[in-house]
């Protein structure tokens, strides 16, 4: 529920707050008072865009501010609270500020967030209906999406299941398509990609195998040499016939033996010695077989530098490393099987017919819950227009294949709502079926009934009685106060039928002193709503018949 709304600067509005309550609230003022302020107010915090002409003139900015209680059980603060806001007692306040170069700043729980966040939030909070929902609603796809949101669960379910399916049928389609028309292009493309995979398959590279190559010829290439090295280096270290340097070490070694035990430091000495004179003999024998393990293998050179010479070759076309040919040839594969089109033509036509099959049986299935929904949806409105004493109306909802034959993203269905407004009439579409005022509590039902369908805490309507009067005005007043029993209302109206079945009365009033125009909102009691709804009746509250008649609009109210 809302609790409160603060406007600042907004339109001619300088200074307002509303503290709205449970139940069913108007707002009422003379034309172009700004009474439609507070369903501006209520749209900017509902993430609408920003419009700097909603400064009022000489103000830096414009500010609205709301507090509003969250519903039990709701999600949304935890939303909130991780946006960084806060939640204080099961309530929230949310803010916007636009200011008169066209900036906006959206605030949700006190934290700066944006506008989008407001939409997410407001959107389980608030359902507002106005007279551009009643154009909204001549519109084929909105009628059909109302219809939809009638429907409920058993519908947004199916939907949710068929709107991938038909998706992944789309993609599948426009791959045939793109298969089909350039075939000449995949052509040369497939004849690319194949010699390349033979070039590649005829050397069958592994992963490093260059760098191992090099090596290995490094090796071939140089074994004279290699075993030259390690054999006088073996030499050198145990060779006859001084014995080399290990002959020189042992001798130290014995001579530092003869001291043993007479100085700590000198044993230590003698022990790195030790080490040394056996790092040698490993040395030496390393060397050695190091020697015997070289190969000097002219043939093996020869095979070695031509498979090198096969891999540079391949490196040039498809590298600049060994892992980017590699890569290519996986990359290439999987386009040539994309690329040839019998197979994939075949494997594509054979998935599109078992996702076509898949999609036309969840569309058959929506056909039927849309069917279903719309003669419920037909009744109800008709409920409402009898209340709104046009008891012989009646709207008849038609669902039929689309005109193409084709799948859409809902579907198989096109939705058109038809109305007649008497006995006998032939239903025709809502934009010819009805007059000004039958359109207008027409829109009224439907509104009520759709509306009925959403659990949404508040429900606000901006002037959706226009060109109702009367009785069915009355019959307005009475529907919105018996909502208001389950949901808050609130609604801007100029009807004073309508106002006089309000629980809380708020009146704009317009001050022009010849230079400036401002407007505030003041809360109507007693004689003051006798005296608005007098106006409201007979442009005059000092009238005594128009006062007699206001107060037998709130008797009726009350009864």
């Amino acid at each position: 529920m809302w609790q409160h709304i603060r406007l600042s600067s907004l339109g001619v509005i300088d200074e307002a707050e509303l503290e709205l309550g449970e139940g069913f609230t108007v707002i009422t003022g003379e034309t172009g008072a700004g009474k439609t302020m507070v369903v501006t107010a209520l749209g900017l915090l509902r993430g609408a865009r920003a419009d700097s002409g909603l400064v009022r003139h000489g103000s830096g900015q414009a500010r609205v501010e709301a507090t509003v209680e969250l519903p039990d059980g709701s999600a949304l603060g935890e939303q909130v609270e991780e946006a960084g806001g806060s939640v204080d007692d099961g309530t929230i306040v949310l803010g916007r500020v636009l200011s008169a170069q066209g900036r906006s700043r959206a605030y949700v729980g006190g934290a700066a967030a944006p506008a989008a966040l407001l939409t997410t939030v407001t959107d389980e909070l608030v359902a507002v209906h106005g007279q551009s929902d009643q154009h909204r609603l001549l519109q084929a796809a909105e009628q059909r999406a109302a219809l939809d949101g009638f429907a409920g669960a058993p519908l947004s379910t199916l939907l949710d299941e068929y709107r991938p399916v038909h998706a992944r049928l789309l993609e599948v389609s426009q791959r045939l398509t793109r298969i089909r028309e350039d075939a000449q292009a995949r052509a040369r493309e497939l004849d690319l990609r194949r010699f390349g995979l033979a070039e590649i398959d005829a050397v069958e590279p592994q992963a490093d195998e260059d760098e191992q190559l090099q090596a290995e010829e490094n090796r071939l290439a140089h074994a004279e040499s290699l075993v030259r090295a390690a054999l006088t280096a073996h030499e050198g270290l145990v060779g006859e016939p001084d014995g080399g340097a290990r002959a020189f070490v042992a001798g130290a070694q014995a001579a530092l033996d003869e001291a043993s035990g007479q100085d700590p430091a000198l044993d230590a000495l003698t022990g790195r010695l030790r080490e040394v004179a056996i790092e040698l003999d490993d040395l030496g024998l390393e060397l050695s077989s190091y020697a015997s393990s070289v190969e000097m293998d002219p043939a093996r050179l020869a095979t070695v530098q031509e498979r090198r010479a096969a891999i540079i070759a391949l490196l040039r076309k498809y590298g600049p490393t060994l892992a980017d040919v590699l890569a290519w040839r996986e990359e290439s594969a999987a386009a040539v099987e994309e690329l040839d089109d019998e197979r994939v033509v075949g494997r594509l036509e054979t998935e599109q017919r078992e996702l076509e099959k898949q999609a036309r049986e969840l569309a058959a299935r929506m056909t039927a819950v849309r069917e279903q929904a719309g003669v419920e949806l037909a009744a109800r409105v008709q409920d409402e227009l009898s209340a709104l004493a046009m008891p012989h109306a009646r709207l008849t909802v038609q669902v039929r294949p689309r005109a193409d034959g084709r799948l859409g993203t809902t579907g198989a269905d096109q939705v058109e709502m038809l109305f007649a407004a008497n006995n006998g009439a032939e239903p025709r579409p809502l934009h010819r079926g009805a007059s000004g005022g039958e359109l207008s509590r027409l829109m009224l039902a439907l509104e009520v009934v759709l509306v009925d369908a959403r659990d949404v805490p508040t429900l606000v309507f901006d002037e959706v009685d226009a060109g109702i009067g009367g009785r069915a005005a009355v019959e307005v007043g009475r529907r919105l106060a018996r909502l208001a029993r389950r949901s808050q209302v609130l609604a801007v109206t100029h009807l004073p039928q309508v106002a006089a079945f309000a629980d809380h009365h708020f009146h704009v009033q317009k001050d022009d002193d010849g230079v400036v125009t401002r407007s505030a909102v003041v809360v109507l009691q007693g004689d003051q709503r006798v005296d608005e709804l007098a106006r409201m009746l007979a442009g005059q509250d000092d009238s005594a018949a128009a006062q007699a008649h206001a107060r037998e609009l709130l008797d009726l109210a009350r009864e």
